[in-house]
């Protein structure tokens, strides 16, 4: 599933998020660069005042408004947890259960006294598989503990057949970002790998091995991940679907993989034997080959290490550090790591996140908010529609199947309207690790528990507390969890301008998911099937490159710049996001009076200025590299300055002359949707 994402702020003002006193209130006058011309780096102009008050927190790879919104929802799970965990609740109850999972999360003595000891039936059971039979049992054993490696078997609706929900088998089990880490040249991918090493070698001799025998699983480690990174897909061919859509019948997969006995895994996963899809066949062939050659030492090794590397963040604090060390501290340039109440509220979420979110939503989303935004989403789908009519590069034809597919769209607000069942989840306060495996099998079954059912459209890919939201091409449906739904991405207190400028674009973005280059070949119907003519293709194609070649030419550092192939989408998604909420906001102003001008800025400058203060991160420079190299969103600065370039609009608000930095030639400006 490919999700998009933008996060939001919350304030907490008397125990709520949302304050409704005086007139409607503007945008954030404090976060604006006066040194700044908007029309030449609107980015440091909307937010640069901002970023140098507030540098990134230690712990936190980048910083912005809508991050502190994502740890301050954190604040909030503190409070319900901590309150759950004061209180004698009855066994299966969702106090019980969210209070004994955070008050084991909590009691660090005890995990830091238990060392690597939770983790060793597990252990054992790796040290004593004696054939390559037991190599395969112990995957299906670590996967029904989500421990994917070195492949994922999942539950999730059919490309072809949206409304039948299939297995789908994809590539994994490597532990660096990505596979170009494994084999691209430059220094920075060089030390990565050295450092990768160095890390293993450490988790190794925290388990118990010698320093000798701990570097030489570390080579095993990484001989096997390479070969596999080899056989693997690139994050740029894994964007086009169709790249990943191998339908076939459990036979089928037999044969690709015969060194794999499916019988078994499937018997023992309690999973329908009907047709499924294989992401990666010759990552799967590479899996099979490796079965077959690869001594079974080695297999074991590789297991030790995907499981010490799922299990290190809740074992003892040796393996927190460490883990930390690597993924946060060396690969992310985070300083130190997040208070341990924040870990354990994170990880609730994570695992029993509608549980908890069913307290979060009741005491900070109230319902006039979710009616607000319910309210938004449809002028922004009626403004979708006004510009899928108006567009002239398409025929009739093509517009009206696009129409179609908008028509279909499903938008959630808020919460599902059936929450999930955690009451027979066996969670204690005895031993935190256990209650990590109880939370992880739950969540493993209940997904594969829909395979081979009529798809289940109620069901929710975020936690109501995410800061975050999501298109599913699929589904055809786009979410926005209450997490999101704060100040001051959405303000019941704030100006109808400011929303529209802030959670407007991002529902817009959410919309254009379903037209960007990975939606757009899906159908009203959620398959995977051309709705387009050849001619409308090919002039979607031409309006999509130049968004490419913009991005492309974004460098976040000399050498280093963004892949417009890579974050083609997300770049889509800011534009349209952009445009439709622009039109949205005047769509919702029809009939009424004009919107007052606030602290001096007009309605249309105040739309502007609350995306750049929505999305204006401060990110460290080992993040940065990060994102460029896997990430499908482009980093802060250029999500602002890059779509709003290319709009009339915004060279009209800000009366900017046509040679602005901010302003793109007409000849070069990038107009999609």
């Amino acid at each position: 599933m490919k999700w998009s994402s933008a996060v939001g702020i919350l304030v907490l003002i008397a125990g709520s998020a949302y304050a409704a006193e005086g007139g409607p209130q503007g945008v954030q006058l404090g976060d604006i660069d006066r040194k700044a011309e908007p029309c030449n780096d609107f980015f440091a102009y909307a937010n640069g005042a901002w970023r140098a008050q507030n540098p990134i927190p230690a712990s936190m790879p980048r910083w912005s408004r809508r991050w502190a919104a994502g740890e301050a929802n954190k604040d909030r799970l503190k409070i319900i947890l901590e309150a759950a965990a004061a209180t004698k609740a009855q066994q299966g109850s969702i106090d019980q259960l969210t209070g004994d999972f955070y008050a084991s999360c909590m009691d660090e003595a005890r995990i830091d006294r238990l060392g690597i000891e939770p983790l060793k039936p597990q252990l054992t059971e790796i040290a004593s598989i004696r054939d390559n039979a037991g190599v395969q049992r112990e995957i299906q054993r670590l996967h029904a503990m989500n421990v994917s490696m070195p492949f994922n078997v999942y539950g999730w609706s059919d490309d072809r057949n949206p409304n039948d929900v299939i297995v789908q088998i994809d590539a994994s089990g490597l532990g660096l970002p990505d596979r170009d880490y494994y084999f691209k040249k430059e220094p920075r991918f060089e030390e990565a790998r050295a450092k990768y090493l160095e890390h293993v070698q450490k988790m190794f001799e925290l388990a118990g091995h010698t320093a000798g025998d701990a570097k030489v699983a570390a080579r095993t480690v990484m001989r096997m991940e390479t070969s596999l990174a080899q056989h693997s897909l690139d994050n740029v061919a894994l964007r086009d679907p169709k790249s990943t859509d191998h339908k076939m019948t459990f036979a089928q997969l037999q044969q690709l993989t015969p060194h794999f006995d499916w019988q078994q895994y499937y018997s023992t996963s309690q999973l329908p034997r009907g047709e499924l899809n294989v992401a990666e066949p010759e990552f799967m062939k590479e899996v099979d080959r490796q079965l077959a050659a690869t001594p079974l030492a080695d297999w074991k090794t590789y297991l030790t290490w995907h499981l010490l590397h799922s299990a290190a963040p809740s074992l003892s604090k040796p393996f927190v550090q460490e883990h930390f060390a690597f993924n946060s501290a060396y690969l992310e340039g985070a300083k130190e790591m997040k208070p341990r109440w924040k870990q354990c509220a994170e990880s609730a979420d994570a695992l029993l996140g509608e549980a908890v979110g069913k307290i979060y939503v009741e005491k900070y989303f109230p319902p006039q908010a979710k009616a607000r935004v319910q309210e938004m989403v449809q002028n922004l789908r009626l403004a979708m529609g006004e510009t899928i009519e108006g567009l002239q590069w398409m025929t009739p034809a093509t517009k009206q199947r696009a129409l179609e597919k908008l028509a279909t769209f499903n938008p959630k607000v808020g919460y599902p309207d059936k929450w999930l069942d955690y009451s027979a989840v066996p969670i204690s306060r005895d031993s935190y690790w256990n209650n990590v495996i109880a939370g992880r099998q739950f969540n493993i079954r209940d997904n594969w528990s829909t395979i081979g059912k009529p798809l289940d459209r109620g069901r929710w890919g975020m936690t109501p507390p995410t800061s975050d939201a999501y298109y599913s091409p699929a589904l055809n449906e786009i979410v926005f969890p209450a997490g999101i739904l704060q100040p001051p991405a959405f303000d019941l207190a704030a100006s109808d301008a400011i929303n529209y400028g802030a959670i407007g674009v991002v529902i817009g973005h959410e919309i254009s998911h379903g037209f960007d280059d990975q939606g757009a070949q899906y159908d009203a119907q959620g398959r995977l099937h051309n709705w387009w003519s050849d001619a409308d293709l090919k002039a979607f194609q031409t309006r999509t490159a130049c968004v490419v070649k913009q991005f492309d030419g974004y460098f976040i550092e000399p050498g280093i710049h963004h892949n417009g192939r890579l974050v083609l989408g997300e770049s889509i998604g800011d534009l349209a996001g952009a445009r439709i909420a622009y039109r949205a906001l005047e769509i919702s102003r029809r009939g009424k009076p004009p919107l007052p001008t606030i602290d001096g800025f007009t309605p249309e400058q105040q739309f502007f200025i609350a995306w750049g203060q929505f999305r204006g991160d401060e990110i460290r420079p080992e993040f940065a590299r990060s994102m460029v190299q896997g990430d499908p969103h482009p980093i802060a600065k250029y999500r602002v300055i890059g779509p709003l370039s290319n709009l009339p609009e915004f060279q009209q608000a800000f009366q900017c002359k046509a040679d602005a930095p901010m302003v793109r030639a007409a000849e070069q400006r990038c107009e999609v949707w």
